[in-house]
């Protein structure tokens, strides 16, 4: 068995490798916003695999040159000094990079508008003039967050100590607020809640119109919320972040929504908002009137609103419910051309895309058995969206066009992709296992071959990963299996890693072989890596993602020991005498549970950011599941894992455990970890508990992701006899 690579000398290992490209992401084109007119893409990219900056860039498409647009290196800014929103922003989308993370077009993509440590810049997407690239500060308060154009390119909207405000990228008006919360404490105009943010893919607040003339703007009023307390013990001359965090069975954030005109006028948007508290997503297409999404606090009613622009009254344009949730699809509601709403609706346990007319019931535009992942884009009559056929390891890029008689699949097939369309031209982003890193390819009618966009990420320092994709047990389980690079079958056991996920929303085993970088590393450290997505995770059908209603603990970890003995059948190098598991969030959970409740098939486990005690986790993901504490305690109390400590100390010898928690989350917050170890020390259960100062939910840190790696390779080693 080879060593473990140096981490510093001659050699760079590949925990050093990953953790300073911040997992391989940095040098990737990303942000895709294409022209209407298909000319010209606009995307992010840093400029080079170990640079952390990233920059603002634009493709000719025609003539396939790219572009520098702006660099907040030559702007005086690649070192950021970010607003606490901006921070907390990013954590939301896990946002690894620096500089240039996000920005926002008009609606001709003429001009983009981005923050940098709380200051607005525009700049010009067009033209050969000496403009072209040329950033200028625009005249803001500051600090100032989510700067968005108006589709006409005049204005900017942004946020700034919670109010709403309009600035001129034309230098008349002047500065002005639009929607204030006047002193009043909690209230913001234009920005997610938290649960927006961190569940339901909602990273904004507000909406322009098409004319530039008003905007749709959420009111968050978090007085409500339980405000918790986040410490870091190795700075006690710090003071704590107050954080208001809504656990499951206490009060959300207040949310409603203003119709703001930029006359100085506004009225409010019916949302019933007793019956339907989450304001799930928005929209206001040119030529359409705007959409509102609402959500019961059960999560089995949601509603498709009309709103008048004039009035801000609403009308039910459509609701659906289903007796045990109902999920948020990405990138619905949106309008086509031809007057109809795109939608999805779960039936014959498959979600499909579906078509509203006005006063007509849903139209389904995909068959039976191909999954429908979110809608990318809407341009004219054809919908772009994310799917999964028969193999939910492949996601592919797929179009339907009312005058095809064939929906049509985005090429080449195969592995996980991706894409973006405007003006006939299409972006497609892919992954597989055949390739290495992201290939980018921009397709425009009467133009071949496709333009590529180069990705300028790092190749790994490792063997290419070689996953054995198989469907394991009775419930044909998705699992992979990786072995070291030198092992040769017959001629020796190795112990067994499970590496999993296992939760709702993420899933593991796909064709993307960027996804198995951390698993292979493990395998060539001598372990068989055994990674497997049971019930819960997407990609299969509505009917397997609600398998877990209930029991958050059950069906997850019965789907982990099915995929361990199936893989050990399959493979007879798999020594199960030996067997680990290892994750991070609700693998972390995961993790923990399998040691705790069946000792007898896994033999060490390390919890990274563990949710211990669902009462303790937030109100949207975890009342999804389980429902209100209140009317379900015992639920909560099945998927609990704290109160399995007694019970496994009687059940069995325990098991080597080690808890990883970053003092700073304010996801799964510490208290999930420490009142584990409690529950664990009291009786009388060995364990290794590893808090990281300063560190969120993320753990990005280049040190520590790196050495997190080096402890828990070196814990297992231990743990196993190895």
């Amino acid at each position: 068995m080879p060593e473990l690579a140096r981490v510093r000398g001659m050699t760079e290992s590949f925990p050093r490798q990953e953790a300073r490209t911040r997992r391989f992401t940095l040098g990737v084109p990303r942000g895709f916003r294409v022209s209407p007119d298909g000319a010209r893409v606009a995307y992010l990219r840093t400029k080079g695999g170990a640079d952390p900056v990233t920059c603002l860039w634009v493709l000719d498409v025609d003539h396939g040159q790219e572009r520098l647009v702006a660099d907040p290196g030559a702007l005086g800014a690649d070192e950021e000094d970010l607003p606490p929103q901006e921070r907390a922003r990013r954590e939301r989308v896990r946002e690894q990079a620096g500089g240039i993370v996000a920005y926002a077009t008009d609606h001709a993509v003429t001009v983009a508008a981005f923050a940098l440590s709380g200051h607005v810049y525009a700049v010009s997407l067009t033209g050969d003039s000496a403009g072209f690239g040329v950033a200028r500060e625009v005249a803001t308060r500051t600090p100032a967050l989510d700067p968005r154009p108006d589709p006409a390119g005049r204005r900017l909207a942004y946020v700034c100590d919670g109010a709403l405000r309009v600035a001129s990228l034309t230098g008349e008006p002047a500065d002005h607020v639009v929607a204030d919360p006047q002193d009043a404490p909690g209230v913001t105009f234009g920005l997610p809640e938290f649960i927006a943010a961190e569940e339901m893919n909602r990273h904004r607040g507000y909406w322009w119109a098409p004319d530039g003339s008003a905007l749709l703007v959420a009111r968050v009023d978090e007085s409500p919320v339980t405000r918790w307390h986040i410490a870091d013990p190795a700075h006690p001359e710090r003071e704590a972040t107050v954080v208001a965090y809504p656990a499951a069975g206490t009060p959300n954030a207040a949310v409603s929504v203003l119709l703001a005109r930029l006359d100085g006028t506004a009225v409010p948007v019916e949302t019933d908002r007793e019956a339907f508290p989450y304001l799930v997503t928005a929209c206001w297409p040119d030529g359409h009137d705007p959409l509102v999404v609402v959500q019961s606090r059960d999560q089995r009613t949601m509603r498709i609103l009309g709103v008048q622009p004039g009035s801000g009254q609403t009308s039910v344009l459509h609701e659906d419910s289903d007796p045990v949730w109902l999920e948020i699809v990405p990138g619905v509601p949106a309008w086509t051309a031809d007057g109809r709403i795109v939608w999805t609706r779960d039936e014959q346990d498959t979600r499909r895309l579906v078509l509203i007319a006005p006063g007509h019931s849903p139209e389904p535009v995909t068959p039976p058995g191909l999954q429908v992942r979110g809608v990318l884009d809407v341009d004219g009559d054809t919908v772009l969206f994310q799917a999964s056929d028969h193999d939910p390891a492949e996601i592919g890029v797929w179009t339907y066009q009312p005058s095809e008689p064939h929906l049509q699949h985005a090429k080449p097939r195969g592995g996980v992709e991706a894409g973006t369309r405007a003006g006939g031209t299409t972006v497609t982003w892919r992954r597989a296992l055949d390739t290495d890193g992201v290939t980018v390819s921009v397709s425009r009618p009467g133009s071949w071959p496709p333009v590529t966009i180069p990705s300028l990420a790092e190749r790994p320092s490792l063997p290419a990963p070689d996953p054995v994709l198989f469907r394991a047990g009775p419930r044909e389980i998705q699992a992979a299996v990786l072995f070291p690079s030198w092992h040769q079958p017959g001629q020796g056991r190795l112990p067994v890693l499970l590496d999993p996920y296992g939760g709702p929303h993420a899933q593991r085993v796909i064709k993307d072989s960027g996804a198995y970088l951390v698993p292979q590393w493990f395998a060539e450290q001598g372990f068989a890596v055994v990674v497997a997505d049971g019930r819960g995770t997407p990609g299969r059908g509505p009917g397997w993602e609600r398998a877990v209603a209930g029991d958050l603990a059950g069906p997850v970890l019965e789907d982990q020991v099915d995929a361990l003995a199936a893989a050990a059948g399959r493979f007879g190098d798999l020594d199960t005498g030996r067997v680990a598991i290892r994750g991070w969030s609700f693998g972390g959970y995961l993790a923990a549970l399998a040691v705790l409740r069946r000792p007898d098939v896994f033999h060490a486990a390390i919890a990274g950011a563990p949710v211990t005690d669902w009462r303790l986790y937030d109100t949207h993901y975890t009342e999804r599941y389980l429902g209100l504490p209140d009317h379900d305690p015992e639920a909560y109390d099945r998927s609990a894992l704290i109160n399995l400590a007694e019970r496994a100390v009687a059940r069995a010898a325990p098991r080597p455990l080690m808890l990883i928690h970053g003092l700073a989350d304010d996801n799964v917050v510490v208290a999930h970890t420490l009142r584990l170890s409690a529950a664990l020390l009291a009786a009388g259960y060995p364990h290794a508990v590893l808090p990281l100062s300063g560190i969120t939910h993320m753990a990005s840190q280049e040190t520590v992701a790196e050495n997190l790696l080096l402890l828990q390779l070196d814990f297992l080693r231990r743990s196993l006899g190895m």
